[in-house]
């Protein structure tokens, strides 16, 4: 659907300066008979030519608005006041009874998801642990290659082939759809399918990917399944959530599935609940603050259920890890200046290495974004090259570091050790003797971490190879993002960083009382904080995760520190990706040179409207002949002494009134008639894919020349602002009460009374310095 035409509006030129009205639509017969516009009165129409395609996930696909506002016609307000209090308790019920579900079914997948990714990684790394020890070093790696590159084939078939748009992490998608912006399949149950299940097998081929962020998408596809009623396509649908056929009441349900999918990620409840509100969700409540937080209460007590269910060794290979919990040194944390100025240095750091990160991944990106448009096997093609550079690396790296000799006193077995994962792994050594690159590299990313963040020993990894292992997940990180697998970017990031915090802190050890693994910790809290420039959210998740308080004020200050570094240079990654991906995002901030302009400005195209009481072919015309989501409904003589601005009529109401076929063949008020023979839930929102289309309707000749009244379908209360309003509070009104269209009317009285409809897509950069090129701040 095109947004662009959501509600237009346009500047015209005449003779003597510059007029801003609308072009206004009359109908009228053509010489064939036929039902046609008459002329515009406009020398010159100003277009808005902002893209309305993006990229979801590896798919390139047309996107739209979603109504977040309450949209009150006479079908709503009869909704609300013939309910009953019976139906207000009923609507209460099942928010809270849909957010326990979501927490239920968010922390049942994630435990299934760290199930299957244990117990495939497991297997694959002990068949490649004895071959090795049988010295088949060969064998070993066609292996170890040969079971990663099966796993990443058909992590990317499933997104290749099934759900283009469950490729990447998700969180630029939930988020841009949290802010108003909609786009096919971006939330259906194919999506949510090869979210789970590709993330279990691009996880489990060795990828430097998390499952983190695609949890966040996975916890709102959940979210929106139930939310919607369930599926038609699929048989799943639940008639008794009629109340929730609006994209205001779906967008709180996919918050909640966010936050839900962040705690079934890390276990971290209330990091969950601060991620939706930092850097998720656009539009907050107290009540929704609360249903999010039982949401992530419910996944918390699902998780601890599951995992002492596990501690009786039923769930195979799957122990005490997979879902994530570094215990680092609980002793006293203290610290002297030179550990404060080993901690400014790792800040800055990370705010300089998270920059270029993101600045790297942006160009890749780009790159994978030109290789991916060219089909299917392309991307596959492109998981297979960059699942053999992977594996060439996992496993030819540690033939670079030398065996170390076993710590003595520890237990025989131990090291090295035959299990699956361990920090101390023989690779090629000999007898007593361990190779710690190996325990790096051959394990799964979250036993990586564990590692790195281990205290038990300052020298159970050397500086060349924490330097070594620092490099080769940096890039590796950076060039696996953007293939079309589910891929998180929290884990790579906390690698890269808690390596080269390790290797800072071995460094300072003569001189510093701080452990190597608290070094581990902040030097991945300060990578993060570079990256993804979140700060309260991470700083407690961190905290959940390692389950250590005593750091608070060190992980503050390096989160602070990085982030203020990083933004002096570029915008979080997930920023740049919502940009890069082409997805018109509302920022919560109006630009320096909005205030420059008015909201005459900018209105662009050709406004069409209706009157009150409309001919039907007009209707169908404008509907055909157009992609306007939403069309001014204007009262003129005989129903109003002049001509007034009656409302907004949305293109899908129009499109149910038209089907109902409630038309009359004099021009005359009755809308009574319709508001009895219809109801509210029948122009409720559709799910994907189910609403109604200009191609569906089925329209006599006869019917065409009949009339209909808009008035029950019109909102007559629609934002509306002077066209003399500052651009840039435009913009804030906008955002801020999550409109869809917002009306410009004119200052002085005796013009028409509509000047233009103004759109997120006229709020954008490429639109407003595209008009006026002089105000570009670049130039």
């Amino acid at each position: 659907m095109d947004d662009r035409h959501e509600g237009d509006h346009h500047d015209i030129e005449v003779e003597g300066g510059a007029l801003h009205g609308f072009e206004r639509k009359i109908s009228g017969i053509l010489d064939d008979g036929s039902v046609g516009f008459r002329q515009p009165l406009l020398a010159r129409n100003r277009k808005n030519t902002t893209s309305q395609i993006a990229i979801v996930g590896a798919n390139t696909c047309p996107i739209e608005s979603l109504d977040y506002e309450i949209f009150e016609n006479d079908f709503f307000k009869q909704d609300w006041r013939s309910r009953k209090k019976i139906e207000i308790l009923q609507y209460t019920f099942l928010k809270w009874a849909l957010a326990f579900l979501i927490g239920l079914a968010t922390g049942l997948v994630g435990f299934l998801n760290n199930l299957g990714v244990e117990n495939i990684a497991g297997f694959k790394l002990l068949l490649i642990g004895n071959l090795m020890l049988k010295e088949k070093y060969f064998q070993a790696f066609f292996a170890f290659a040969g079971c990663n590159l099966i796993l990443a084939t058909a992590a990317a078939s499933l997104c290749a082939f099934i759900a283009p748009a469950a490729a990447g992490s998700g969180i630029p998608e939930v988020k841009a759809y949290l802010n108003g912006i909609d786009a096919y399949s971006i939330l259906a149950p194919s999506t949510l399918f090869v979210k789970i299940f590709g993330s279990i097998f691009g996880v489990a081929a060795g990828f430097v990917v998390g499952k983190e962020g695609p949890m966040v998408h996975t916890g709102a596809c959940i979210a929106n399944l139930l939310g919607q009623g369930g599926s038609k396509k699929y048989r799943l649908t639940w008639k008794w959530l009629r109340f929730f056929k609006n994209d205001r009441d779906r967008r709180d349900l996919i918050t909640c599935g966010a936050a839900a999918g962040v705690a079934a990620a890390f276990r971290a409840p209330v990091g969950g609940v601060l991620f939706a509100l930092e850097e998720a969700a656009s539009w907050w409540r107290n009540a929704l603050l609360w249903r999010t937080f039982f949401t992530t209460a419910v996944v918390a007590v699902v998780l601890r259920s599951l995992i002492e269910f596990c501690r009786s060794g039923r769930c195979g290979l799957f122990g005490k890890g997979g879902l994530i919990m570094f215990d680092v040194n609980s002793g006293p944390v203290l610290y002297s200046t030179p550990d404060l100025l080993g901690i400014v240095f790792l800040g800055v750091i990370g705010g300089v290495l998270g920059s270029l990160y993101n600045y790297l991944v942006d160009k890749v990106l780009r790159t994978y974004s030109i290789i991916n448009e060219r089909g299917p096997r392309f991307k596959i093609m492109l998981v297979m090259a960059i699942s053999i550079l992977s594996s060439c690396c996992a496993f030819g790296l540690p033939w670079l570091s030398q065996c170390t000799p076993c710590p003595i006193g520890i237990e025989e077995g131990k090291c090295p050790s035959v299990g699956r994962s361990s920090i101390y792994k023989s690779f090629q050594c000999p007898p007593n003797h361990y190779n710690d690159l190996s325990s790096l590299l051959l394990n799964t990313n979250d036993d990586a971490i564990r590692n790195l963040f281990t205290s038990r020993s300052e020298n159970e990894f050397h500086i060349s190879t924490l330097a070594i292992f620092f490099v080769a997940v940096y890039f590796l990180g950076i060039i696996t993002y953007g293939i079309a697998i589910p891929s998180g970017l929290f884990i790579p990031v906390i690698l890269a960083g808690a390596s080269y915090g390790r290797l800072v802190g071995r460094l300072l050890g003569p001189v510093s009382q701080l452990d190597v693994g608290l070094f581990s910790l902040l030097g991945a809290a300060s990578f993060l904080g570079g990256t993804m420039r979140m700060t309260v959210s991470l700083c407690v998740i961190l905290l959940e995760l390692t389950n250590n308080l005593l750091m608070l004020p060190l992980v503050m200050l390096v989160l602070l520190i990085s982030k203020t570094v990083a933004d002096c240079f570029n915008r979080g990654v997930y920023d740049q990706i919502v940009t890069m991906k082409g997805l018109p995002y509302m920022e919560d901030h109006a630009e320096p040179y909005m205030r420059n302009l008015v909201a005459k400005d900018v209105v662009s195209g050709a406004l069409i409207s209706f009157s009150r009481v409309e001919k039907v072919g007009v209707i169908w015309q404008a509907l055909k002949m157009t992609r306007h989501n939403g069309f001014p409904v204007i009262d003129e003589p005989p129903f109003t002494e002049a001509s007034e601005l009656c409302g907004i009529a949305l293109r899908s109401h129009l499109l149910v009134l038209l089907q109902g076929k409630r038309f009359s063949k004099q021009r005359t008020t009755f809308g009574s008639q319709i508001l009895r023979s219809c109801k509210a839930r029948d122009f409720g929102k559709a799910g994907l894919g189910k609403g109604l289309k200009i191609e569906d309707l089925d329209l006599s000749e006869e019917e065409m020349e009949m009339y209909v009244d808009l008035h029950p379908i019109t909102n007559t209360s629609p934002y509306t602002v002077l066209e003399t309003l500052s651009l840039a509070k435009a913009a804030i009104l906008f955002r801020q009460l999550g409109l869809r269209h917002l009306c410009v009317v004119p200052k002085t009285p005796g013009r028409p009374p509509i000047v233009g409809i103004l759109t997120r897509h006229d709020f954008m950069p490429e639109h407003v310095l595209g008009l006026y090129p002089h105000i570009d701040p670049l130039k």
